[in-house]
């Protein structure tokens, strides 16, 4: 079987990444939940990272955000 004709995951046959496809599903597990376990894990659910510029070679301070902010 040559790599053209060999299978290929329907979520790349659909044109989305494995990230896009497992946020999907995660989503519709979590709408699935009975509460509390529903909200425990809608709090989880929130993004945190950190953005820091780099300047010259030095590092500023970094800065928190949530996926949220813009």
């Amino acid at each position: 079987m040559s790599a053209t004709t060999a299978a290929v995951p329907f979520w790349r046959a659909a044109g989305m990444t494995y990230i896009g496809y497992s946020n999907i599903c995660a989503a519709l597990v979590r709408n699935c939940l009975k509460e509390p376990f529903k909200s425990e894990a809608a709090s989880r659910e929130k993004v945190h990272f950190s953005v820091a510029k780099w300047t010259d070679g030095k590092q500023e301070k970094p800065t928190v955000r949530t996926e949220s902010d813009e």
